[in-house]
């Protein structure tokens, strides 16, 4: 005889969300451990690294987290800890699909460990090796990467200031089959920049003439620092028919949680969905989906963004403030509306800027590196600056060398 399943345990009820200082997520948000062999990235003693696209230790909310997980392991008992619905928890799925500008239901969410994952899987299960990828002149360099090690072809395609050219991209599509195309339109890595709407809707249009796929980078999306809402994304303003959205918690809440997910037209997504990773295993992050199921039914999550939006206005603005006061003529840069990364160009030699930020104590991203193709005997430079490793104090002073040591250098003619 089959024993009768339990009642279900009711939820313990929360406890009040930690309330941060004004500079540190909580108690729990130190740097005790924040060493090499624990974390993936330590700059060298007295250096400020304004390399890596991620929060430092003071924003990371330990105890808000701690807290999420104790109450889904109350909540759910040994069902946090079990192989999880292959898609991820209904719990998240419901409540992601309700924020998204045009929801597209539960069963158009799929929960991912990541952006990176997301991208890994797109890229093995919509596609097969050698094919290829369009992507934008100046993109995400790892996320090419992750294309690049599945086998795929990424071709840059020629932008402005507003994102991608649609007559490039149109010209593109005309000459060869994409998988798909691979676009970053909100606080783009590593511009900063947002795609307005018109731009936008201009590229979709071209997508859906030549019947292609785009697959939205939208990891910033949470991180408006401005005010107002910008534009829908592509996924909204397409009724998640053409295009795959992916979105991440690693740069809002901690990028150790690994988790994320992409939504999509239900049918695309219960493709996704009958990947081996998913039916051996179910749910990529299953407890960890449970906790942050938690934070948003309980409005934890929102209650932090606004908090971590406050700390990222202060160091976009300790850093962008004595740059444009400081840096010659010869730089120009754009305070972002959001997102992690500030965009210096200059009429400096890439080489150069690299070099004399080295002997400033900062660690910078070259700008060549995000090049999907090397631009041939270009003088111009580029670097990206990301703001939210390091304190207020901190970037100012940083930008202060960095603002002495590159107006030193001869502009290139």
């Amino acid at each position: 005889m089959s024993p009768t399943p339990a009642a279900p345990r009711p939820r313990a009820a929360p406890g009040p969300p930690v309330s941060p200082a004004r500079g540190r997520a909580g108690p729990g948000s130190h740097a005790l451990r924040w060493e090499a062999g624990v974390v993936q990235s330590v700059a060298p003693p007295g250096t400020t690294d304004l390399g890596p696209g991620y929060l430092g230790p003071g924003l990371l909310p330990v105890d808000l987290l701690a807290e999420a997980y104790a109450e889904a392991l109350t909540g759910y008992g040994a069902a946090a800890l079990a192989y999880g619905d292959d898609r991820g928890a209904l719990t998240l799925r419901a409540a992601l699909a309700a924020r998204q500008d045009v929801s597209c239901g539960p069963g158009g969410v799929l929960v991912t460990a990541g952006t990176s994952q997301a991208l890994h899987l797109l890229a093995t299960a919509l596609a097969r090796p050698r094919d290829a990828v369009l992507v934008e002149d100046s993109c995400y360099d790892l996320g090419r990467l992750v294309l690049t090690d599945c086998g795929l072809r990424p071709y840059g395609v020629p932008g402005d200031a507003s994102g991608m050219d649609p007559q490039a991209l149109d010209a593109a599509l005309t000459r060869t089959r994409p998988a798909f195309v691979y676009l970053n339109p909100t606080f783009h890595n590593p511009t900063g920049r947002v795609t307005p709407l018109g731009r936008r809707r201009e590229l979709l249009a071209v997508a859906r003439r030549h019947a292609t796929t785009i697959v939205e980078d939208d990891a910033y999306a949470d991180l408006r620092l401005d005010g107002g809402t910008g534009p829908p994304a592509l996924a909204c303003l397409d009724g998640h028919r053409g295009v795959i959205r992916l979105g991440t918690f690693s740069k809002s809440l901690a990028p150790g949680l690994r988790l994320g997910w992409l939504t999509a037209e239900p049918a695309v997504a219960d493709r996704l969905a009958a990947h081996g990773v998913f039916q051996s295993g179910g749910c990529l992050n299953h407890t960890t989906s449970l906790a942050v199921a938690a934070l948003l039914e309980r409005g934890h999550y929102d209650r932090h963004l606004l908090w971590l939006r406050e700390r990222l206005r202060e160091r976009r603005d300790a850093l962008v403030d004595v740059l444009a006061a400081r840096l010659d003529g010869g730089f120009a840069l754009d305070r972002p509306a959001g997102g992690l990364f500030v965009w210096v160009r200059a009429d400096r030699r890439e080489a150069g800027l690299l070099a004399a930020a080295r002997r400033a104590d900062v660690l910078v991203a070259a700008g060549s590196r995000f090049a999907a193709a090397p631009v041939p005997g270009s003088t111009a430079g580029a670097v990206r600056l990301a703001y939210g490793l390091n304190g207020p104090d901190e970037l100012a002073a940083a930008a202060e060398r960095l603002a002495e040591v590159w107006n030193t250098i001869p502009p290139e003619t």
